[in-house]
């Protein structure tokens, strides 16, 4: 898939929920999505609207997702958050 996401997109939007968003089992969710890393925290994830993002080494992402509606949802959710942001 091509580059549809800044990486500082993804960066700002992970940190935005991880201050702001409430504590659940699966990580801290915000606005219909949830934030996590691994372990380690060098992999990083946010997960919405049936879409799972893995963002982590060279700066490189990957998408899961069934149908393009998910992802479109899943991008309007990161694009809304990420201007909360950097408001």
């Amino acid at each position: 898939m091509k580059n549809d996401i800044n990486s500082k997109t993804i960066l700002s939007v992970f940190e935005f929920i991880q201050k702001y968003g409430e504590q659940t089992n699966d990580g801290k969710h915000y606005q219909g999505l949830t934030a996590f890393s691994d372990f380690d925290g060098y992999t990083v994830y946010l997960t919405g609207s049936g879409v799972m993002m893995r963002y982590g080494f060279h700066n490189t992402y990957h998408l899961d997702y069934e149908h393009d509606k998910q992802k479109h949802d899943f991008l309007s959710k990161v694009e809304q958050i990420h201007k909360l942001a950097t408001q």
